[in-house]
Parts: structure tokens; C-alpha cells; sequence
């Protein structure tokens, strides 16, 4: 049902690039310029999503010689569920925090921040990892930067509507170029409505890569007690870098406090989360806790 979820959010949110589009442009010529948009936003997303991400947290790689403790649990993890084994990357930033990029299995990366591999004991790791391998194996690394690099192209087409708006004076009509109330509606709802489709979709994967975590390890409790230190770690080091790949993350790295809603929170609350791994504990233990 999630993965049904994700494919068909990725699609409104392709489809909302390509209306648009429609309404900026003009006419059956901006609909085709936005289907063109969307596949290079698209293929730049599947190319360059490792780099992009990395770069935007300072993330540097490391070898079994730098950081042995943390090079072997990666790949332990990673054979055990089956993955190559990914780069392993850590960030300078005393924020506790996590995440997978790549475009497949591949070509992935892990990056943890110094702040993780300071405050959370050997289990909690672990689990935190074997999430994040859980985005690898589900591709959602993939599918979150298309997301993003959607989004994105979205909220700048809309600030040329708003551009246009303003040098025109809105006195074109569908004849002559887009209509003004058309621009109007872009400028106003498309970016907002964008965001809601790409933090929907992030929830989401955030839920599977969790489940993932659970099986992976056996010990959803490990994932649950990590998640309860990240999130009050967030809340007293925000994590520096781009907000644009906060949904990569493992928890919330930014504002430090609760969302207005959960409708443009970029993660379900830590609260949901760690109901539904204890949830998932009693399936695995068959009701023993």
C-alpha cells in the first residue's frame, strides 16, 4: 500500500509540473515543455542525487582505517540484507542525525553525522543504519530526490508566474499568452501544494524504512529509544545544510520543535513512529514484549 502511495504522489506531483507548465506558458506547447521538464528534472535526480545530498551536509567519505567500528557495521548490516556495500560518509555537525542518498544499490552512500556516533550506544546505531539501508533497498533515496528536484522546479516556474504578473501588469488572456488568473492560482497554490505531495511522500518512506529497520535488526525497541534521543537532540542542535534534503534525513534536523501541522512536516511524528515500531515488536515476538 505505501509503495501504491509513493507512485501515486509521484505522479500528481509530475503531473503538476506539466500543468504548470500549461498555465505559465501557454497552451499545448507549455504542456509539452513541461513533460520535457519533468523527465530532465527527473534524470538529473537519478544522476546526480549522491553528490547533490553530500555536498549540501559536508558530508566525507571514510575507510575501515578512519572509523573500523562504524565501516564494519555497515557492512555487516549491508550483507545481511543483501545490498552492495554503499560509501560511508561522515559529517562534521554535532547534530544526531542520518541519512541514505544514491540513485540504486549501486551507487549509494551512508552518512551519519558526529553527533550520532556520540550520544547513541552500539544497538541504537545499528538500527539507525539499518533504516537508512532500508531507504537503499526500497530506492527511496532515488525517489525522494526526484521529489525534491520536482518540487523545486515547480516553486521556480511559480516565481516567474509571479514575475510575470508583475511586468505584464496580468493583462494578457489565453489568446495572447497564460491566463492571469491562471497565474494567479500558479503563483498562490502550486508551490504549496507541491510541498504537501513531497513531504507526503517522505512520510511515508520514512514509515517503510522503519518497518525495514525493524526486520533487518530483529529489535524495533533499539530504533524506537534511538528515535527519542534524535528527536531531543534535534531540538537542541539544529543541523546546518541545505532544508531542501531534510526529508533524506532520519529525523527532523531543523526547526527543533514541533511542526504547525503534520500536513507540512517532513517526517511523522516520533510519537507515531515509535507506536508503530513497538506495534511492529509484538508481531515479531508474537505478543511477548
Amino acid at each position: 500500500m505505501n509503495q501504491f502511495k509513493t507512485v501515486a504522489l509521484l505522479s500528481l506531483l509530475s503531473a503538476l509540473l506539466i500543468t504548470v507548465c500549461y498555465w505559465v506558458i501557454g497552451g499545448t506547447g507549455g504542456a509539452i515543455i513541461g513533460v520535457i521538464l519533468a523527465a530532465v528534472t527527473n534524470l538529473g535526480s537519478w544522476y546526480y542525487s549522491d553528490k547533490i545530498a553530500l555536498a549540501a551536509y559536508g558530508a566525507q567519505p571514510v575507510s575501515f582505517e578512519q572509523a573500523p567500528g562504524l565501516y564494519n557495521m555497515v557492512r555487516r548490516l549491508t550483507e545481511r540484507a543483501g545490498l552492495p556495500m554503499p560509501g560511508v560518509y561522515i559529517v562534521p555537525t554535532q547534530n544526531a542525525n542520518a541519512f541514505a542518498t544514491g540513485r540504486d544499490p549501486e551507487h549509494a552512500a551512508v552518512a551519519v553525522t558526529e553527533g550520532i556516533l556520540n550520544i547513541l550506544p552500539d544497538d541504537e546505531l545499528e538500527a539507525v543504519i539499518a533504516h537508512e539501508l532500508s531507504h537503499i533497498y526500497n530506492r527511496d533515496t532515488l525517489t525522494q530526490a526526484v521529489a525534491a528536484t520536482v518540487a523545486g522546479a515547480i516553486s521556480f516556474l511559480a516565481q516567474i508566474a509571479s514575475y510575470s504578473m508583475w511586468f505584464m501588469g496580468g493583462s494578457r488572456d489565453e489568446r495572447n499568452g497564460p491566463n492571469p488568473i491562471a497565474l494567479l492560482l500558479t503563483v498562490v497554490l502550486a508551490p504549496v501544494a507541491a510541498s504537501v505531495i513531497q513531504l507526503a511522500i517522505s512520510r511515508t518512506r520514512e514509515f517503510e524504512a522503519d518497518a525495514g529497520a525493524a526486520k533487518l535488526t530483529g529489535n524495533p525497541r533499539a530504533l524506537a529509544r534511538a528515535l527519542q534521543r534524535l528527536d531531543a537532540n534535534a531540538r537542541q542542535i539544529p543541523m546546518q545544510g541545505n532544508p531542501a534534503f531534510e526529508p533524506l534525513l532520519i529525523m527532523n534536523g531543523f526547526s527543533g520543535g514541533q511542526m504547525l501541522a503534520g500536513l507540512f512536516s517532513t517526517h511523522p511524528s516520533t510519537e507515531a513512529r515509535i507506536e508503530n515500531l513497538l506495534r511492529l515488536e509484538k508481531e515479531l515476538t508474537g505478543g511477548r514484549v
